[in-house]
């Protein structure tokens, strides 16, 4: 996909984020957690061949932590093979992934204490 595209893409996810995200994002926007700044829908281009561009979107990046974060909602039970080989592409780049359910949030403090615990302090 070309660059102009991934921006689109990008901006759509954004403004059309599932209230879990939204919810999570309250947390984490504005060096909230630990002063790490996280990005939303942020494209991580891990492949390129001339003006073509393969790209992940994570729902929350850490670049500092080289982190990604994602929520997972019911579809992900049907994509359960596409998500293992997204993280293991991600992985290889050297980037920490963890993924919460969504009924995760119901107790955030435990979300948050997980995510700041394998920040490089």
């Amino acid at each position: 996909m070309r660059y102009e595209h991934i921006k689109r893409t990008t901006q759509r996810l954004r403004h059309e984020a599932t209230p879990e995200e939204q919810k999570l994002w309250k947390y984490l926007r504005r060096k909230q957690l630990k002063g790490r700044k996280f990005l939303r829908q942020h494209a991580i281009i891990y492949d390129s061949a001339g003006d073509e561009h393969f790209f992940y979107v994570p729902d929350f990046y850490c670049f500092k932590e080289n982190l990604a974060i994602e929520l997972d909602g019911k579809i992900h039970e049907f994509n359960k093979k596409r998500d293992e080989r997204r993280d293991e592409i991600l992985k290889g780049m050297g980037i920490k992934i963890l993924r919460f359910k969504n009924e995760d949030l119901n107790n955030m403090e435990k979300v948050l204490q997980q995510i700041s615990s394998v920040f490089n302090d």
